[in-house]
């Protein structure tokens, strides 16, 4: 069998590694398949897939697609301007997606795939408009629809062409099938880990010369977020908690991650969030690494690691990898995040978008080690139980077997 990915960005988001996952673990389960990746970027995810055996091709997008997209513009009024910005970008937009569409179609007419997966809202849409005839197309989706007004649109009229998609949680799948309607059967596959990569041995960072900060004291507990700058991950809410720490606590925050992609508005500066640190008077009590290539190891190098986003989680991914590299995670309760772990158990929780409740959460982790450790050692156990990626194949490839056999 021969199966292409299609992915929007050749940067290295969370559907991106989860993609990654994906095509390491159908590699291994059948490496006589041929896996192929088209994504419009160059970048760590090529490089990452070429090291797992897939083959990639380029396929740029034009400008003005690349910058389309509607995160932010769902919502209350306020976001109007911009969901009209977008829309008006999307106009403008339709000769060069047109355009693309014909590229993309020649390409996986030469790839002559016998399932097409895609993994990205943009690569959704252009799947399967440029699907060879009677070429199933799975998409894979990692993000709330409905969040996405435009884009939901969208989907919502393609819908009928898909022939699965794949939800990252039933959170997720729930809203797949309210946008998409019933008819589209929607299944859930979580996300999976490779838990020898993300584990508690291994090696570190120096997370303090990475941000330009002195080192720290001995006995200070490192506590850290690795996320993307999407607004909604709540670097803001972090930052204010770090604001309401006891000034004599013992800790140092850490903000390890970059911006990654170029759809406009969706995303905070570095710069921004120095400014917003130092408006709270934390400037000294927080360090700013910029983008890691292995998250890995800057998650051992730190105590706590921070999930603090402000909207429904679809996932977490940042939650399984710190659970698996034996670290205390304080998660944002909501959404598919919410069906991962287990407060209080193998992490504690705080409601999103609560500085006040995430500070608290905080401060008992920095003053209680015994806490620290047991919540750790469980996180561990989970991880492995839950999250090894060897599991995706084995939910992946009847979909793929099934998907193809219902349609020749």
């Amino acid at each position: 069998m021969k199966v292409v990915y299609l992915n929007p960005s050749g940067q290295l988001g969370g559907a991106e590694v989860s993609l990654l996952d994906m095509m390491a673990s159908v590699q291994m389960a059948a490496p006589e398949w041929h896996l192929h990746l088209v994504t419009s970027d160059d970048g760590p995810l090529v490089s990452r897939a070429a090291k797992i055996g897939v083959p990639t091709i380029i396929l740029p997008f034009p400008e003005r697609l690349s910058r389309l997209g509607d995160a932010g513009a769902g919502g209350p009024a306020g976001k109007q301007v911009r969901r009209l910005a977008v829309l008006r970008e999307l106009s403008l937009a339709v000769p060069s997606v047109m355009t693309y569409i014909r590229r993309l179609r020649r390409t996986l007419h030469e790839l002559a795939p016998d399932v097409i997966h895609t993994n990205g809202f943009k690569m959704h849409v252009l799947g399967v408009r440029a699907r060879p005839l009677r070429v199933p197309v799975i998409w894979h989706i990692h993000d709330y629809v409905s969040a996405r007004p435009i884009m939901a649109r969208l989907l919502s009229r393609h819908a009928a062409r898909c022939a699965v998609a794949i939800a990252n949680s039933r959170s997720v799948a729930d809203d797949v099938r309210k946008v998409c309607g019933e008819s589209l059967t929607v299944q859930t596959i979580y996300n999976g880990i490779d838990v020898e990569n993300f584990s508690p041995d291994g090696p570190t960072l120096d997370l303090d010369a990475l941000s330009g900060l002195p080192p720290a004291a001995p006995g200070t507990v490192k506590v850290g977020m690795l996320a993307t700058l999407a607004r909604w991950k709540g670097h803001e809410t972090f930052l204010q908690a770090l604001a309401m720490l006891p000034t004599d606590l013992p800790v140092r925050g850490y903000i390890a991650s970059g911006a990654l992609y170029k759809t406009v508005g969706s995303q905070h500066s570095l710069a921004e969030l120095k400014s917003i640190a130092a408006k709270l008077g934390v400037s000294g009590r927080v360090g700013f690494t910029g983008f890691v290539n292995d998250p890995a190891s800057a998650m051992r190098s730190l105590d706590i690691i921070v999930h603090a986003s402000t909207q429904p989680e679809p996932f977490g991914l940042v939650i399984a990898e710190g659970m698996a590299c034996g670290r205390a995670v304080i998660v944002s309760q909501t959404g598919g995040a919410a069906e991962i772990s287990d407060t209080d158990i193998n992490v504690l929780g705080h409601p999103p978008g609560d500085a006040a409740r995430l500070a608290e959460r905080i401060t008992h982790l920095v003053a209680n080690k015994d806490l620290r450790t047991r919540i750790s050692t469980e996180a561990r156990a989970a991880a492995e139980q839950r999250f090894n990626r060897e599991r995706l194949a084995r939910e992946l490839i009847p979909i793929y077997r099934e998907v193809l056999s219902t349609n020749n």
